[in-house]
């Protein structure tokens, strides 16, 4: 009888342990739980490396993470739940939503709201993941250059961002964030995006034609290296070595985030691996910017004027290959072999990792709930 109860409270246990719905168990409630939105097996190895490597900086015994995803979503999340039982991870979970959510309820209490406030009640922060193209029409236009995958996924990021944080879509709506304004909102490349849509932006359709007149890929390596945001070489030369990305240097506004809150110098001019052929246009509600291409035409970080815990960067400071010496790559056709991690340089591996402590201290400082 003894063993028949000990099977029977490891199977309940392995069951609640890798559930699908997390917030919905008799969950630890003393732990603090990030999320992570889009959690393939790919962003879970990322962070798994960003941990493991102390450059995203948390208390392995007390934070725990939970992937957060709508049910009608493309990737099929079962592989990263397999990957975690495969692996017995500890500190991975996941939280599927479920439900209807058409593209006219996004920016109000819909029929997700209930299961958004559960997660925002019993997490310290959320991490927003790069991706494909957002509809045109949920930030109000016509689709002249956008590529779109993977609809559902927006629909429910963009949503669960005006929850967060509100926006001029409906200026009637409060947003979570009143209630626990340090609670941390960041994300990365569509991150930003969705953040900047959510609020009530719009986007650049595509930098090269719009900004730059460049209607093909020949037209679009002559606007010069340091413009470009992914590599177009990759669409004209046929060569495996080359990056389908681009490294290039940002500059920081006057905007207090970057000097002040993660501590870099103002003139300093990081080198950051950036793919997007997208880009923020009219900046959504109570958002600044904080950083700007080498030009100045494209947005490359937003703040939050608001909540303070609340900012997103259009680069991808997450990438594993910038931080130590991996496969070497080439940009044009004629470069050396390079890894990236030689091509950024010394400085610009600091700023990375100084952003990471950044969100790691504002990570450790919220309060729970």
């Amino acid at each position: 009888m003894k063993k028949l109860l000990t099977t029977l409270f490891l199977f309940v246990f392995v069951l609640t342990a890798f559930s699908q719905n997390f917030f919905d168990t008799d969950f630890d409630h003393s732990k603090r739980y990030i999320i992570l939105c889009d959690p393939t097996v790919a962003r879970i190895k990322t962070i798994q490396y960003l941990t493991g490597n102390d450059i995203f900086e948390v208390k392995k015994n007390k934070v725990k993470f939970v992937g957060v995803y709508f049910e009608d979503q493309n990737y099929d999340f079962s592989e990263t739940k397999a990957y975690i039982e495969e692996n017995k991870l500890k500190n991975f979970f996941l939280q599927e939503i479920k439900g209807d959510l058409s593209e006219d309820e996004l920016f109000r209490n819909n029929e997700i709201s209930a299961q958004l406030k559960k997660v925002f009640d019993n997490s310290i922060g959320v991490i927003f993941f790069g991706g494909p193209d957002i509809p045109p029409s949920v930030y109000g236009e016509e689709n002249t250059r956008s590529v779109v995958t993977d609809p559902e996924r927006h629909y429910f990021e963009a949503s669960f961002l005006f929850h967060l944080l509100g926006g001029s879509q409906n200026e009637n709506f409060i947003p979570y964030l009143s209630e626990r304004p340090d609670y941390v909102v960041t994300g990365f490349c569509l991150g930003m995006q969705t953040m900047n849509v959510a609020t009530g932006g719009t986007l650049v359709q595509d930098i090269p034609e719009e900004i730059y007149g460049a209607g093909t890929a020949e037209e679009t390596v002559n606007i010069g290296r340091e413009n470009l945001h992914r590599n177009y070489w990759q669409e004209i030369a046929d060569d495996e070595q080359l990056m389908g990305i681009n490294l290039h240097t940002i500059q920081f506004t006057n905007h207090p985030f970057f000097g002040e809150a993660v501590k870099v110098k103002k003139r300093d001019t990081p080198r950051v691996y950036s793919s997007h052929h997208q880009a923020a246009e009219k900046i959504g509600k109570d958002l600044a910017v904080t950083a700007l291409s080498p030009d100045g035409k494209v947005v490359e970080a937003l703040a939050h004027n608001k909540f303070k815990n609340v900012f997103a960067v259009q680069f991808h400071p997450e990438v594993p290959a910038l931080y130590e010496e991996m496969q070497p790559r080439i940009f044009h056709p004629d470069d050396v072999p390079k890894s990236y991690y030689d091509i950024i340089g010394k400085s610009s591996v600091r700023f990375h990792k100084e952003y990471w402590a950044y969100i790691s201290k504002v990570m450790s400082e919220v309060k729970k709930k």
